[in-house]
């Protein structure tokens, strides 16, 4: 009985190691399909974007107080990356301000301007994704698929070690409309602590493209949010 039972144990293990194979293999035909999906979608998205112009609105806040908004006309350029072009007057010096608190002001606002202007070039790497930093997520196995909660037709990548060691990014696409409904977005600057979470949501232009309809980007270690709202396509 002991010897049939230990002749029996390596057959029963490797059933074990073959039995998830198909499944597998079924699942990793599925992520290439759907990996695939977003790229074309994203890739044709991008060309037609090119056929457009924007107003981009900018609204920095620091601890729930606003600082500074800003307006902007947008459109991209021949590498793909957006040009803007600013809206508003020059801004006017404050009068009858002391020389001291001038000063002060004029520091912190330096200050918030600097980690802004940072937040937003590192949120440029993740917004729109790119085509191939999805195909080498993928060829790393950084990705999961899964469906999108509660929506039907959708379903959700998340991407881990997208831009930076220990990062993580989950986009939902419409698979019916072949858009890009969303996308959310836990990163960092330097270090891991100093954390940036973004939120991104996308709507369709009528008879035309899919484009970045808002972005909440919040830096959390200053309590510094910054709110985009894109608005006004027109087709050149």
């Amino acid at each position: 009985m002991k010897n049939s039972l230990h002749r029996a144990l390596p057959v029963a293990l490797l059933a074990l190691a073959a039995g998830p194979s198909r499944p597998l293999a079924a699942q990793n035909q599925e992520m290439q399909e759907k990996v695939a999906e977003v790229k074309q979608a994203l890739a044709q998205n991008k060309q037609a974007m090119a056929q457009y112009t924007w107003v981009e609105q900018v609204t920095i806040l620091l601890k729930g107080e606003q600082k500074k908004q800003e307006h902007f006309q947008v459109r991209l350029g021949p590498d793909g990356k957006p040009q803007k072009e600013s809206l508003d007057p020059p801004a006017q010096p404050p009068e009858h301000e002391g020389r001291l608190k001038k000063h002060i002001v004029e520091k912190k606002t330096e200050e918030y301007k600097e980690y802004a202007d940072q937040i937003k070039a590192l949120i440029q790497q993740y917004v729109p994704p790119e085509r191939d930093l999805i195909e080498q997520a993928r060829e790393k196995g950084n990705i999961m698929l899964g469906p999108a909660a509660g929506e039907q037709g959708q379903y959700k990548l998340v991407l881990s070690n997208y831009v930076k060691p220990g990062d993580n990014m989950t986009l939902v696409f419409d698979k019916a409309q072949k858009n890009m409904v969303s996308l959310t977005i836990a990163t960092y600057l330097s270090d891991p602590s100093d954390a940036v979470n973004v939120n991104v949501q996308f709507s369709r232009i009528p008879n035309g493209p899919n484009h970045v309809s808002s972005q909440t980007i919040n830096g959390v270690s200053k309590k510094l949010t910054i709110a985009i709202e894109n608005s006004n396509y027109q087709r050149m």
